[in-house]
């Protein structure tokens, strides 16, 4: 595992190592010990997979509220899409800033998204899956996000969303999130 700091501070981009013959390929997309000589938490409480059948499907940007704030280890298994993180770490020098990559099936890859950050992708094929390891259990209380296309955040998205539930674009924008969903801030 080949592991890539990217500019906002504790996202990374694992690259994995595969191995492969004529039986196929081998990669590892888990190590407890690569992971803590990088500074991560490589702590698992869940795993979840989002199965996505048409390109152009949105979800997010969606986090969880302290105390239940999670990180996330994100990983295309079939198709490809275009994932963002967005800090909202009121005491990072990247505050409100995005990044986002393209993950595939076709190169093993993933994507660490720590606690404080928001997190969303837009789907680029048909039949999309992603996995997802996550450090914390999902608690349903605690979930919050802002909105997709926030200009004072400006995520520059691939294409237009064909798919994006009301949810999602109900959700409100940076300026208008309570200063206890902002990781850093006052609580």
């Amino acid at each position: 595992m080949r592991f890539e700091e990217l500019e906002i501070p504790g996202v990374f981009l694992i690259d994995l190592e595969t191995f492969e013959d004529e039986r196929g390929a081998f990669a590892r997309t888990f190590c407890r010990d690569a992971m803590r000589r990088h500074g991560l938490d490589p702590h698992v409480e869940q795993c979840s997979q989002s199965i996505n059948r048409r390109r152009g499907t949105l979800r997010g940007l969606h986090y969880q509220r302290a105390p239940h704030a999670e990180a996330k280890l994100v990983r295309c298994i079939r198709g490809a899409l275009f994932d963002v993180a967005v800090d909202l770490r009121r005491d990072s020098p990247s505050f409100g800033r995005w990044l986002g990559v393209e993950l595939t099936a076709e190169r093993p890859r993933q994507l660490w998204i720590p606690e404080g950050c928001a997190h969303g992708f837009l789907t680029l094929a048909d039949d999309t899956w992603i996995a997802y390891q996550m450090n914390v259990a999902y608690a349903p209380d605690a979930g919050a996000g802002v909105r997709w296309d926030d200009p004072e955040i400006g995520v520059r998205w691939p294409a237009e969303p064909e798919l994006l539930s009301q949810k999602d674009r109900d959700l409100p924008r940076l300026r208008e999130l309570p200063e206890k969903d902002l990781f850093g801030g006052t609580t």
